[in-house]
């Protein structure tokens, strides 16, 4: 099975849209458009009448809705339908949720919580901003994050990673867990900044590796517009 990512002309580069129940990374350098990618993979599941978790470290729900606020796909109806649960690491709900690390929490407590929550609750479609934020709640331990990577495979969800890289060389252990991996890309051209999108790793897909024109209306991202990026 797959499901649609919400964003035009993406799922044309992964065989129609994305094999169902895994998980990618989606990285890339600050302002390539990582969170608005994942806004519409969960403003999406919201409109087909999946259920969607989406866990924040870097903005609150309302600081979120701000930003998809420009944006005519329906993010903030998506967290308002009962749909999707947000989740704020650092709000109050948040900190009773996963505990801080001044509290030594058991950090398999963290895995066992987050996971538990979502085969509890049937949820389709997750969203972590961002690895820094599984490091920070794992004590930054690479096997503890393996290991919740691992227990997230498992529940089913169609789960996006969001991971701050600039070099999509730099693999880190999650790239090599992950089925698939999407790496957004700024770069300079003598009309000024552009960015684009590339499909690294996607297994079970045949996919267009080639970095594709991405690029921001009012409807979210589109990628492609008839021309492949060489660099």
């Amino acid at each position: 099975m797959r499901v649609s990512s919400g964003v035009a002309g993406f799922d044309d580069l992964v065989g129609g849209g994305l094999p169902a129940e895994r998980l990618y990374v989606v990285c890339g350098p600050p302002g390539s458009g990582k969170t608005t990618f994942s806004a519409q993979f969960i403003a999406e599941g919201a409109a087909s009448g999946e259920r969607c978790l989406f866990i924040s470290m870097h903005e609150s729900r309302a600081d979120l809705e701000r930003d998809m606020a420009s944006y005519d796909f329906g993010f903030e109806g998506a967290l308002d339908s009962g749909s999707v649960t947000f989740l704020d690491a650092f709000s109050s709900e948040g900190k009773r949720f996963f505990g801080m690390p001044g509290d030594r929490r058991d950090v398999n407590s963290v895995t066992n919580r987050i996971s538990s929550f979502v085969e509890s609750r049937d949820i389709d479609r997750v969203v972590i901003d961002s690895t820094m934020l599984l490091r920070y709640l794992l004590d930054d331990d690479d096997d503890t994050t393996m290991r919740f990577l691992s227990a997230l495979k498992r529940t089913g969800a169609t789960t996006y990673l969001i991971s701050e890289m600039t070099d999509p060389s730099a693999y880190a252990d999650e790239h090599f867990l992950a089925h698939g991996v999407v790496f957004f890309h700024n770069y300079m051209e003598d009309d000024g900044m552009r960015r684009g999108v590339q499909v690294v790793k996607m297994r079970g897909a045949e996919v267009d590796t080639d970095i594709q024109d991405l690029r921001f209306t009012d409807d979210g991202i589109v990628v492609g517009d008839g021309r492949t990026v060489s660099h």
